[in-house]
């Protein structure tokens, strides 16, 4: 699987991806929201996760590639997530540091959320994150989406929940 936008390939994680995405996950400004820090066992279970999932569903998170260079500065892709009590499509994105605020999450964001209209049968795909991470929700609406859902979780104390479907991306 390869997506390409202006500025980015998006292709499957392979083992070789360790560094680059260990550069990511294990960045604590980065990962703030996320319930715990990356240490290496976590970054290596995440790229066979996400091998696996490619395996199984046929997506999953996709290395994120500056077309430029080849350089990995990140994530992004469907994934199958419990959103409240039901498993839902979601995109969602990590990107590096020095990269951020660049529009690399949007760009890589509306590619997946192309595909996955084109490549599957959703309807409606998610994105969702604690209440506190702003940019991922302001990424979010970015590409499409709106607020649909707030909740109490055990997680993120307070997670916001945000939908675009297939009618409004076609309109």
């Amino acid at each position: 699987m390869l997506l390409e936008t202006d500025r980015l390939i998006l292709r499957e994680m392979n083992n070789t991806d360790y560094a680059s995405l260990y550069a990511v996950l294990a960045d604590s400004d980065i990962m703030q929201h996320y319930p715990y820090t990356f240490d290496e066992k976590r970054v290596r279970g995440w790229i066979t996760r996400n091998k696996e999932r490619y395996r199984i569903f046929g997506f999953g998170l996709w290395a994120v590639c500056l077309k430029e260079t080849g350089e990995m500065i990140g994530d992004c892709g469907l994934t199958m997530q419990m959103i409240g009590n039901s498993a839902k499509p979601e995109i969602g994105y990590h990107i590096r540091k020095d990269h951020q605020r660049k529009g690399y999450a949007k760009e890589a964001a509306i590619a997946v959320r192309d595909w996955t209209f084109k490549n599957t049968p959703f309807n409606e795909i998610y994105s969702y994150m604690k209440y506190t991470n702003v940019p991922s929700a302001q990424t979010a609406i970015s590409w499409g989406c709106h607020l649909v859902d707030e909740y109490k979780d055990e997680v993120n104390e307070i997670t916001k929940v945000f939908l675009i479907s297939r009618e409004v991306k076609n309109e």
